[in-house]
């Protein structure tokens, strides 16, 4: 009898055979607010999830095997570290061999958590690092998160040049996780241009938020100007999970932005009296209904299926 290998390419060194051959998936951020819940979705849609952070997420066991709220495995890595990033996504010892689709939800979340030029420089490299790794090891399945932030926000003094927001919008970064953001979307446009085979899809997510924080929903009805910054949008990050679930089966090639956010806004107040007060001058063209989100969705709906189920007022 021949000698065999120790490892393949769908079966790591040390791995035990599972019996088992999922659609195998890498979230980087799996530990953070949309992560947690990204990953639990794609856990529940039949994916094997590799999530890839820097920290743990709330409840795991000491060995990091059990409490990853469905992912398969945490790996630990520095994103900024090419090599680490390729090894990653190639192979990781008794855990897994080779993979399927990468999401890239990892960043330094929202300005002002840090010095500017670091947030800048994090996730920049990450997201390059990402999508070179992707192009070297011929992943052609990419989700990235990018962010509402490029629609101009925090809208002052730069108002929206109309209302309901959508992607044909021009791209007005006012910070530097903003800009950011944009280099991230014209980076993936020039993977997808190197290789037509590819589909890399960019989620420009609204602010997320977890059920437990729609009580504090209250603290901003009476003054609808504490919330005008991103025109009222959010976005539960159950649904967040959908639009990245939604994009991996997408059957599409090439680049494609969409904003990402729930039916309505974040106001009991209708979008006749908030775009009155907070964007006077500023063409609106009526919603269909009085609450309905001011960051347009319609495109994600119609091409790769986005639907959300969670409204803020549904769960209190």
């Amino acid at each position: 009898m021949s000698p065999q290998a120790s490892f393949t390419d769908k079966l790591a060194l040390g791995e035990a055979k599972r019996g088992e051959n999922k659609r195998r998936v890498i979230v980087t951020g799996g530990s953070g607010k949309l992560g947690r819940s990204t990953v639990r979705y794609l856990a529940d849609e039949g994916w094997e999830v590799i999530s890839v952070d820097t920290r743990r997420p709330p409840g795991i066991s000491e060995d990091g095997k059990s409490g990853l709220g469905g992912a398969y495995r945490l790996v630990e890595i520095d994103l900024e570290d090419m090599g680490a990033v390729l090894e990653t996504f190639l192979t990781t010892d008794m855990a897994y061999s080779g993979i399927d689709a990468v999401v890239h939800l990892a960043a330094i979340p929202s300005p002002g958590q840090t010095n500017s030029s670091r947030q800048f420089r994090t996730n920049t490299m990450s997201t390059y690092n990402v999508l070179e790794a992707c192009r070297k090891l011929k992943i052609k399945n990419v989700v990235l998160a990018s962010s509402e932030t490029l629609i101009g926000i925090p809208f002052d003094p730069h108002m929206p040049e109309s209302l309901p927001i959508t992607e044909e919008h021009e791209r007005k970064p006012e910070s530097a996780y903003s800009l950011s953001k944009l280099v991230g979307e014209t980076m993936a446009e020039q993977y997808a241009r190197w290789d037509p085979e590819v589909k890399i899809i960019s989620l420009r997510f609204s602010n997320v938020m977890l059920p437990e924080e729609y009580k504090t929903f209250e603290a901003w009805q009476d003054d609808p100007m504490k919330r005008y910054w991103n025109c009222w949008g959010y976005i539960d990050a159950r649904d967040g999970g959908q639009a990245v679930s939604k994009s991996l089966d997408s059957k599409t090639k090439g680049h494609h932005q969409y904003l990402i956010a729930a039916e309505d806004t974040c106001m009991r107040q209708s979008n006749d009296e908030l775009v009155k007060k907070a964007f006077p001058g500023v063409k609106y063209n009526t919603t269909s209904g009085p609450n309905d989100t001011l960051l347009s969705i319609e495109k994600a709906k119609k091409e790769i299926g986005f639907k959300p189920a969670f409204k803020w007022q549904d769960q209190l």
